[in-house]
C-alpha cells in the first residue's frame, strides 16, 4: 500500500497549488508513467484516465491562493499534500513525496529527489497533479482571459508579466509573489 505524492503549480503567479496522492497497488497494469513534465498533455490526460480507473485509491486537492500568500508557498504546498493523502479512501502503509520535504500526516513517509521520475506512485501523482491544475488554470483563463492562463498556466512568462502591468492584478494572483508584488507596488505609487 504504497503512496506516491506530488504537487503541480508551486512556481506560477496564479491559481492554487495542487497535490495528489496515488496508491497504484501492485497489479495496476499502466504502462508509461514518468515525471509529467516529461510527457505531452495529450500523453498526460490518457494516463490520468488509466491512472483512475485502475489505481487502489487516488485524490487531489489543492491550497488557494489566499492559503498560499497566508502561509508561503511551501507550507501551502505541504498543505495540499496532507489533504491528498487525507482524501484516501485507503490508508497507505507508507507514503513517498517528491522532492525534500514531508507533509505532517500520520502515515510513515520519506522524500525521494526526483522521486517522480524514478518511482511510479509518485509519477502517477505527478500527473494526477498537473492535469487538474491546468484544467483549473482552463477555467480561470474563461473567467480572466486578459491574461492568457490558458496559454502559460498562470507561469512568469514574459506575456503573462506584460498582461498583469496592463490589466493589474486580478483575485487569482498571489500577492505575496514577486512580480505581483512589484504591480502592485507600481499602482499603489501612480
Amino acid at each position: 500500500m504504497l503512496c506516491g505524492v506530488d504537487e503541480a503549480g508551486r512556481g506560477p503567479l496564479a491559481g492554487p497549488v495542487y497535490a495528489a496522492a496515488v496508491i497504484l497497488g501492485d497489479c495496476h497494469g499502466i504502462v508509461g508513467l514518468a515525471d509529467s513534465k516529461a510527457l505531452s498533455q495529450k500523453r498526460r490526460e490518457l494516463l490520468e484516465g488509466e491512472i483512475k480507473r485502475n489505481a487502489v485509491a487516488w485524490s487531489i486537492a489543492n491550497a488557494s491562493v489566499e492559503e498560499i500568500d497566508r502561509l508561503n508557498i511551501l507550507q501551502a504546498t505541504l498543505l495540499a499534500m496532507q489533504r491528498a493523502v487525507e482524501g484516501l479512501c485507503r490508508e497507505p502503509t507508507e507514503v513517498v513525496v517528491d522532492g525534500v520535504f514531508i507533509p505532517a500526516i500520520a502515515v510513515p513517509a520519506r522524500a525521494v529527489v526526483r522521486g517522480d521520475s524514478s518511482i511510479a506512485e509518485i509519477s502517477a501523482a505527478s500527473i494526477l497533479a498537473k492535469t487538474a491544475r491546468d484544467a483549473a488554470m482552463f477555467e480561470l483563463h474563461e473567467r480572466f482571459p486578459q491574461y492568457g492562463f490558458a496559454r502559460h498556466k498562470g507561469y512568469p512568462t514574459a506575456a503573462h508579466v506584460a498582461a498583469l502591468r496592463m490589466h493589474g492584478v486580478s483575485i487569482v494572483h498571489r500577492r505575496s509573489f514577486a512580480p505581483v508584488k512589484a504591480v502592485l507596488a507600481a499602482r499603489d505609487r501612480s
